[in-house]
């Protein structure tokens, strides 16, 4: 039985298709804005059309990204996330809003079994009646 590649996601890929359609940026305007704000590297148009292409086979560098989201006009956050899931397969999720702690206390739970995040859900309502009750 021959080996079926599973189809690749394009997210990062389809954004940089979406910004030239869109606004009819070109492949070339694109690049000319493409620059890393950081390194002052820039991004050459037959890297962004091969983007586009879904022919580049690994993630960005760092570099690449920054440069990539200043010529999107888009958050660098967005155009990591995009890349993540276009490259590594990862569905980042984002806890905006909220302080260090919360989110510290989110990453312990995501290690828990169910049984364990049931038992500091309790805790949690518990206080809170408690709380509630005194008032």
């Amino acid at each position: 039985m021959a080996d079926v590649e599973a189809p690749r996601r394009d997210d990062l890929s389809a954004m940089v298709r979406e910004a030239n359609a869109g606004d009819g940026s070109s492949y070339r305007a694109l690049a000319r804005r493409a620059i890393d704000p950081e390194t002052e590297q820039q991004l050459s148009t037959p890297w962004i059309n091969n983007l586009a292409r879904n022919l580049i086979k690994s993630a960005p560098a760092p570099w690449q990204l920054r440069a990539l989201a200043v010529a999107l006009g888009k958050p660098l956050s967005v155009v990591q996330r995009a890349a993540a899931r276009q490259f590594l397969e990862y569905e980042a999720k984002d806890l905006t809003g909220y302080s260090d702690d919360v989110r510290i206390v989110v990453s312990y739970l995501a290690g828990m079994t169910e049984a364990e995040v049931r038992q500091y859900r309790a805790m949690v309502e518990a206080s809170e009646r408690v709380k509630h009750e005194d008032q």
